[in-house]
């Protein structure tokens, strides 16, 4: 609850403030078109409607024509509504403000809001004339309008009805960002979608049309430190774009020709971005040029010095601004994996002065991990727009919503003195690496939008729409801006590992898309356009869901939602790293229960390094399993969510997603189109993967029993269910087996390639392993305790939580310097509840006090001096 009335957390349950948000449509009951009376349609764009006439716009119109010409419509284009005297339906093409508009809107009694990218459409019947209006607040509003009726007309099998029941939609943006990033970091895997003229076109129109507003184009992020590089295409990208006058810096294997050409694709993917009324963001993750230990690196770079780096890059960030005029915007790494040591102000400013210089406006968007007060006042003082972007979920995809707290490997530790290249993001900065830290003060002067990272899930289809639109509110969180997602297959063939052929990775050639992206279509469109507005109609992605899958629709799209879910609330209850080049759930490298020094490729997790002693990414609303075990041994069992309760949700979504594909199968007839096959593929692979994760919690919870209690029975049944676990885990490698290539790589590591049943080996290590314990373990009574022996009975049962209901209306506001006094009713007399209460703050630990009970009726206090705070307040009640 920040001092304006908006809220960073409101007086929720542990559950509730987890709970997936619903979606409802926004359509305005209103009367249908009635039958059209011919086969032609006429679409009027006043040349004197400024936004109908802005260039975006006529693309848009032009896209509606060509959607309609090529299901056999004839087409007519008028400059007035009266010009059309013979066309069966009437398209009007016009800006929010014009007159034409105000006239039209004046029968149905609708408006539309004054704010940017709004959008209307609405049928009107006019003198016996059949018309509809597509309007805008400003031209990407009015593009927005335009591509939703090219959409309709697409996928539907009778356009001319289609558009006869369009019902009036009003809608507007819930987040003024919307980007999408789409990342260089492989020269064999990359060039040849960058270098593609017919790809681009096709591309940036699906994003205009799933209304995305910014595409970036991210260079240099191939690497996060410059040690054994091999690929280092566009790594430092200024070379391989310009020949920067006065500097003799050169890439020597590169010749000038490919460097030259490298710069025109720049500037046509650009310009192609901007005339469909998106905003162009280039990002320049490198800024080191010296390759480390390195011996075999396919480009160097030439003429850099520790005397010449920084006004090298101001000149050359300059002299690319002005040759590109369509970048409106760059992001900048700034911590040390950008190759410059942390705390290097003065560098960075010398850079920023090179935008200030450019010649016109373009924003500063810097990657927030390692960012202090010092560097953002940097950026803040070349007057141009600053935007911070965090990570949302560290460098994966959890549950929708923000995680209430950092791991305790995050939290800085006043004793530790960090030093050298990431002396701020491992030392004082520490709680921004993974989360928004202490960014979203109340006064702030800059933007924040927060960033989606390639880790939870990279290769398989997803698509929730229930998720995606709890995201996109969790997106505006605190006054947030928006969302920068990178797009699935982010980091294919990073760090050198890149393989000529489908990006996909599919072996059998019947499943490959055209273009790597068409693969995820559905994905793309169903967090696009929950990102704009999350009470977007479901015939949205319905129509794209019944052109691919025919009958099965409905199925389909339930069995991909409950498989959805999968991945991430196994990254939020349990993150083996926060690192994506460590931890990939989807192709899961296992980490081991009995011993950790067997095969282990986690680092980043707390020792030792077993899998029952893994962190949370959300330690504040979810247990480890070690934590939960000694919790109920103890009889001290907290309101957090339990490892068990983990594993039934898992069960329930792949038991959900299973039952939901069988119906689609049987509802298909003979489906074979490869994007229906991909779907049941992916599918199927996720539902086993849920198993798989639900059995490991369960052995895992039955393991940390033996190791705390010495309860043999808790070991015997832990080995059947990692045994259990295994066989699941089978499945999903069989099921990918033959279809996707037995090395499918985002990196160089072991753990970032290869395929499923690459993963089998180490499973039966560890699982030996427990069997030999077991063996060892064979005197003695099987059950030591009745506590142990109930606990065994959970761990292989169905979890129950008690539930009590809580009713709790949330201040509308609150006073720095004030008390926040808060009531709670519930549906029974509690035993206790507790109010932990925080500012919305990574860097600071939550707050706890004990509600005052009477009866049914509780009530607790924020004091006065914890109020006091530039910063939103966040609380929850358990």
């Amino acid at each position: 609850m920040d001092q304006t009335g908006k809220y960073g957390g409101n007086g929720t349950t542990r559950r509730q403030f987890i709970k997936l948000a619903g979606v409802a449509g926004m359509g305005i009951p209103f009367a249908s078109l009635g039958d059209f009376s011919g086969e032609a349609i006429a679409i009027v764009s006043d040349p004197e409607d400024a936004l109908a006439a802005s260039a975006p716009a006529v693309w848009a119109a032009r896209e509606l024509e060509q959607a309609l010409a090529s299901k056999g419509i004839v087409v007519s284009r008028y400059d007035k509504p009266g010009d059309a005297k013979t066309a069966a339906l009437i398209i009007i093409a016009a800006g929010a403000g014009s007159a034409t508009a105000n006239t039209l809107l004046k029968t149905p009694g609708i408006s539309i809001p004054a704010i940017p990218e709004a959008l209307a459409l609405v049928p009107v019947k006019q003198e016996g004339r059949q018309l509809l209006l597509a309007c805008g607040e400003d031209p990407r509003g009015l593009v927005y309008a335009l591509l939703e009726l090219a959409d309709c007309v697409r996928y539907s099998e009778n356009p001319f009805k289609t558009l006869q029941a369009r019902q009036p939609v009003v809608e507007q943006p819930a987040n003024s960002i919307r980007s999408l990033t789409r990342l260089f970091v492989s020269d064999t895997e990359d060039k040849p979608w960058y270098n593609d003229r017919e790809m681009w076109p096709q591309y940036l129109s699906m994003l205009a049309t799933q209304r995305f507003n910014r595409f970036s184009l991210a260079f240099g992020i191939g690497y996060d430190f410059l040690q054994k590089v091999t690929d280092a295409y566009f790594l430092f990208a200024y070379p391989f774009l310009l020949s920067v006058p006065g500097y003799h810096v050169r890439v020597p294997q590169l010749p000038d020709a490919e460097r030259d050409s490298n710069l025109a694709m720049l500037r046509f993917i650009s310009e192609q971005t901007v005339a469909r009324g998106l905003q162009f963001q280039l990002g320049l993750w490198m800024h080191g040029y010296e390759w480390l230990n390195t011996t075999n690196a396919n480009y160097t770079i030439e003429g850099i010095t520790k005397e010449n780096h920084a006004a090298y890059c101001r000149d050359a960030v300059r002299l690319l601004l002005q040759t590109c005029p369509a970048i409106s915007g760059i992001t900048f790494r700034v911590h040390g994996e950008s190759g410059v040591t942390e705390g290097s102000y003065q560098f960075w400013a010398t850079i920023f002065d090179g935008i200030k210089t450019c010649g016109r406006k373009v924003e500063i968007d810097m990657h927030a991990k390692g960012l202090d007060q010092e560097m953002i006042n940097a950026a803040l003082a070349t007057g141009m727009p600053v935007v911070l972007s965090p990570k949302y979920w560290a460098e994966h995809m959890g549950m929708p919503y923000h995680q209430a707290d950092i791991r305790a490997l995050e939290i800085p530790n006043s004793n530790q003195k960090a030093s050298g290249l990431m002396n701020l993001s491992t030392g004082s900065r520490s709680f921004l690496r993974y989360g928004y830290g202490d960014l979203l003060r109340e006064d702030r002067p800059y933007k924040v939008l927060y960033r989606v990272w390639p880790g939870t899930q990279r290769l398989l289809l997803w698509g929730d729409p229930l998720t995606a639109a709890a995201h996109s509110r969790a997106f505006s969180f605190c006054g947030g801006d928006g969302v920068e997602w990178m797009e699935p297959l982010s980091f294919k063939g990073r760090r050198g590992s890149g393989i000529a052929g489908d990006r996909c990775g599919y072996a059998d050639a019947t499943y490959r898309p055209r273009w790597d992206w068409e693969k995820y279509l559905y994905t793309i469109r169903v967090f696009g356009r929950m990102a704009y507005n999350p009470h977007t109609p479901a015939d949205t992605w319905q129509r794209f869901l019944r052109s691919e899958t025919g009958a099965g629709a409905n199925a389909m799209e339930a069995a991909l939602a409950n498989a959805s879910r999968i991945l991430p609330l196994v990254l939020t209850a349990h993150a083996a790293s926060a690192a994506n080049n460590n931890y990939w759930p989807e192709m899961y490298s296992n980490q081991p229960i009995t011993d950790p020094n067997l095969k282990n490729t986690y680092s980043d997790t707390p020792s030792p390094k077993t899998f029952g002693n893994v962190s949370p990414l959300d330690p504040q609303l979810f247990l480890s399993i070690n934590d939960f075990v000694k919790e109920c041994l103890d009889g001290k069992r907290s309101g957090k969510y339990s490892p068990l309760e983990l594993a039934q949700w898992l069960e329930e979504y792949a038991a959900e997603g299973a039952k939901h594909l069988a119906e689609a199968k049987a509802q298909s007839g003979g489906n074979k189109k490869a994007g229906w096959r991909r779907m049941v593929t992916d599918v199927s692979m996720q539902v086993g993967l849920g198993y798989f994760f639900a059995a490991k919690f369960r052995a895992g919870v039955l393991y940390a029993i033996y190791e705390q209690s010495g309860d043999r029975n808790a070991l015997e049944e832990a080995l059947k269910t990692y045994r259990k676990a295994r066989q699941y885990w089978e499945g999903v490698a069989t099921a990918g087996k033959n279809i996707y290539k037995t090395d499918i790589t985002v990196g160089e590591q072991s753990w970032l390639r290869g395929h499923w049943l690459d993963r089998l080996s180490a499973m039966d290590d560890d699982i030996d392993n427990m069997a030999k314990k077991l063996e060892e373990h064979k005197e003695g009574p099987a059950q030591i305790d009745d506590r142990a022996k109930n606990m065994v009975e959970q761990a292989l049962g169905r979890p129950e939580r008690s539930v009590v209901s809580c009713g709790h209306t949330p201040p509308k506001t609150f006073s720095k310097g004030e008390t926040v006094e808060l009531e709670f009713t519930f549906d029974r007399d509690p035993q206790s509840a507790i109010l932990y209460y925080r500012h919305v703050n990574h860097a600071e630990r939550y707050q706890q006090t004990a509600l005052v009970l009477q009866g049914n009726k509780g009530s607790a206090a924020i004091p006065a001096g914890y109020t006091n705070t530039p910063y939103p307040l966040a609380y929850y009640l358990e």
